[in-house]
């Protein structure tokens, strides 16, 4: 099969800087300045940050929009199985031309300057969202907020900060005040901010930057109450209850994250058939999401196939969470992790649930940790363990002696995305 002419642009753009990750906005700036400031013609934004659930809740934010009658072009990072996943215009994926011809404008416009990859990817995306109509534009940051390329909005319609948790040490801090720090850049003066449940630490810190900016807070426990009650979620806030169905993506975690995605409609004036849509139709792949066709689940037709893109340990709990809500069923994880993340804080949660764990590498990915050393972690808290040299050779002897098991791969969106890439 030939290689994408947005592939090969792509590749070109990964060479524009020696690392990947060097969080600054000087870049950013002089790249959209030499486009005409595209940042500056975008429908209202809707920004997010946060540690754990920023997807999920930007997914149920559209599918309310959406239920408006109204279109929200949606931009998110990392990608699954391809990079045209990142940009949405107006519901839609952004098409393999457009794309193409839009990289290749930001690369040529950028003349060869030092540039990380994501940051001119998201400026490509901006652009793309500049030049199509719609009603809303959602943006996800991609890691902290205060520095990130997506932090270019002067006035965003709302801004929304997600449960916020100890990830990406290296580069935000090793405190949860430092990381709220950088998560609450993303406040502006006079704009609300939605805030999901947060840690007393990070609460503090989002006040004080709120406070300083004049910023409204629309706060969990304080503005607004979410909770389930006979198998329905229930949303509270200064105009009403609200009375919904659950929300379409698994896992109590999600009851929040859809708490803080009807505040949002609730301040863009969404009415209770648009709040519905976003518990039902919400979609979000590799949250918790059952894999019920493609060649992984042909070669083991009686086993139940799950994924979930999950990472840290925040994530390991939600996981463990919603493994204790399923039908009784021998569970078994095949799991590959990133040698940046907190793999033992990320299995702890999860080794009274599963009966064994398969450690695979991630494939293709440069920062995978060793199978040997996933498998090692898994033992330190009392996981059964062994060692694959892929999903599908860890798969076939899972079923092989417990041909009805739940499988459960997991560990890192890299993973997920290239589970979805063989599956798909």
């Amino acid at each position: 099969m030939p290689q994408a002419s947005s592939d090969i642009i792509l590749t070109r753009m990964m060479a524009l800087h020696p690392k990947l990750m060097d969080l600054t906005l000087g870049r950013v700036w002089r790249l959209l300045e030499a486009l005409d400031n595209p940042q500056k013609k975008l429908p209202p934004v809707i920004h997010l940050a946060g540690t754990n659930g920023k997807g999920s809740t930007q997914a149920m934010i559209r599918a309310g929009i959406e239920g408006m009658g109204k279109s929200a072009h949606a931009y998110t990072s990392p990608h699954l199985a391809r990079f045209h996943e990142r940009i949405r215009l107006a519901g839609e994926l952004i098409t393999e031309v457009h794309l193409t011809k839009i990289l290749d404008e930001c690369y040529e416009k950028n003349g060869g300057e030092t540039i990380t990859y994501f940051e001119i990817t998201t400026v490509a995306g901006l652009l793309a969202f500049s030049r199509t109509p719609a009603d809303y534009t959602l943006l996800e940051v991609g890691l902290g907020g205060r520095l990130d390329a997506t932090n270019v909005i002067d006035k965003p319609e709302v801004t929304v900060i997600t449960p916020i948790s100890i990830d990406h040490e290296q580069f935000l801090g090793d405190t949860l005040t430092k990381i709220a720090t950088e998560k609450a850049g993303i406040i502006k003066r006079g704009v609300p901010c939605v805030v999901g449940p947060q840690p007393d630490e990070a609460m503090e810190v989002i006040e004080s930057t709120a406070a300083r900016l004049g910023a409204p807070l629309i706060a969990h426990g304080q503005n607004w109450h979410v909770y389930t009650e006979f198998g329905r979620l229930v949303f509270q806030d200064e105009r009403g209850l609200l009375d919904l169905p659950l929300p379409a993506l698994l896992g109590a975690h999600q009851i929040q994250n859809a708490g803080a995605a009807l505040a949002v409609l609730r301040h863009l004036g969404a009415d209770e058939a648009a709040c519905e849509a976003a518990m039902t139709q919400a979609v979000w792949p590799a949250r918790m999401q059952h894999l019920k066709t493609g060649p992984l689940v042909d070669a083991a037709p009686q086993a139940e196939l799950w994924l979930d893109g999950g990472h840290n340990a925040a994530a390991g709990q939600a996981l463990a969470d919603v493994l204790s809500t399923l039908p009784k069923r021998p569970t078994h994880l095949i799991c590959g992790m990133l040698n940046t993340k907190d793999v033992t804080g990320y299995m702890a949660p999860l080794a009274k649930h599963a009966a064994s764990l398969t450690a695979i590498s991630i494939p293709d990915e440069i920062n995978t940790l060793s199978a040997e050393d996933t498998s090692a972690a898994a033992a330190k808290v009392g996981m059964a363990t062994t060692t694959a040299d892929s999903a599908a050779s860890a798969l076939a002897a899972i079923t092989a002696q417990e041909p009805e098991a739940r499988v459960l791969i997991c560990g890192s969106l890299y993973l997920a995305g290239a589970i979805l890439r063989e599956n798909g």
